[in-house]
Parts: C-alpha cells; structure tokens; sequence
C-alpha cells in the first residue's frame, strides 16, 4: 500500500485540526452559531485559507455531522463489544444504552444530527452522511432480528400495513441481516421511534424532572420494548 505523502499528511493533519475546532465551537455556542469565520479565527488562520480545507459552510457541516455520525456508532457498538457488566442484559438494551450516553455526554452534537435542522443547509443525497447513518441502521437492525429467520419475520403480528406502504418497504435498503420484509421493518422502526424519543427527551431536558432515576427507566422501557417486538415475532 501507497504511503501518503507528506502533502497529504500535512493536509490531513490540518483537516482534523479545522474539524475539532469546529466540534468545540459547537459545543460552546451550539449547532446554529457555526461560522467558518469564526472557526478560522480561533485558528488563527483567515476565511480563505479554511476555504482550502472546506469550500463552504454546507461541506464543513456535512464533515461533521458524517464525524458525529460514526462517533456515534462507534460508541453503540463498543458498548455492544464490551464484557458484559450483566450476561442478562439483551445487547439491544446495551446498545440502547452505549447510545444513550453518548448522546448525553455531547448534547450539542447530538442537537447537530437531531436538532433543529441548520438553516439552509441540506445533506448530499446519499453522500458520506447516509453512509454513516446506514452503520447505525445495520447495528439496531442485527441486535433487534438476530436469531430470527426471513419467514418469522415476515410473520410478524404487526399492523395491517397498506398496499403502497408495504410496496414502499419493501424497496427500503437495508444493512443489518438483509432485506427486512415489510412487517419487521414496521416494527423496526416503531422501535427506533420509541428509542430514539425518549433519548431526545432526555438530552433537551424534558425528563429532568426524574433526576437519578432516568437511566433505570430507560433500561426498563428498552427490555419492555425488547420483549414485545419479539412477541410479535414469536405469536403464530
């Protein structure tokens, strides 16, 4: 393999260097007050010089929130990789968790991928930020379904489901064990609905009001969540 050059290097070096003072921009003022102006200044470094790294704001944000991304997946699935604290607890609850708390340790970054969404900014269709959310999709998906085969899954005690919804699904890709057929993808994203929900509420504050106990309610709303979607799948 081609080593990089030392140009390279240097350029990658510098691209971090622009990433991680624009992660603490963030997390000192918040997703919305990005500014390449104000990133370059603390730098110490002009606009146009930043422009050689990130051409624009929208790239400068798509880097990040690609980084956050991963940042992200790679905590669910160390959490999930981790020695067991408790060989009882599903690695769907495990994973819940290790994305609980990476969301509330960088709160801002968290803001910056399910937040407010940036003004006039848009993701590149199927670019760098759909392939890293796609990681995420593949570790749910496996620890939700393993174990389960194609014809249970499309078993599933879920809701009548539309002909044009149904059609809809079944065109969905998707990246954990394969093509979900249309009921465990309803029951999927159901799920990931109720996962993701109540970590929102937590990070922006609207379950303060349960103080140390939060993280117990949650573990027990992802084993209840656990244990109905696998009773959908083992009714006949």
């Amino acid at each position: 393999m081609t080593q990089p050059s030392l140009r390279q290097r240097r350029r990658a070096a510098a691209t971090q260097e622009i990433l991680d003072a624009a992660e603490r921009h963030i997390t000192e003022h918040g997703p919305a007050a990005l500014s390449l102006r104000a990133v370059a200044r603390s730098l110490g470094m002009t606009v146009q010089a930043l422009y050689h790294y990130f051409p624009s704001r929208d790239t400068l944000v798509t880097a990040l929130v690609t980084k956050a991304y991963d940042d992200l997946a790679d905590a669910v699935q160390d959490a999930v990789d981790a020695p067991a604290d408790d060989a009882s607890l599903p690695r769907l609850v495990v994973a819940a968790e290790g994305y609980r708390r990476w969301a509330i340790a960088h709160p801002e970054r968290f803001q910056l991928l399910y937040g407010t969404p940036l003004r006039d900014y848009a993701a590149p269709t199927d670019g760098p930020t759909t392939q890293a959310t796609r990681r995420m999709s593949s570790i749910f998906e496996r620890e939700m379904f393993d174990g389960f085969t194609t014809a249970r899954l499309a078993a599933a005690d879920a809701p009548a489901l539309s002909p044009a919804l149904r059609a809809y699904l079944e065109q969905l890709p998707h990246y954990g064990l394969g093509n979900l057929p249309p009921p465990a993808t309803a029951l999927l994203m159901s799920a990931w609905g109720h996962l993701h929900g109540l970590v929102v509420l937590e990070v922006f504050g609207h379950t303060s009001f349960l103080g140390d106990h939060q993280a117990e309610l949650f573990r027990t709303a992802m084993r209840n969540l656990l244990e109905e979607t696998h009773r959908r799948l083992s009714r006949t």
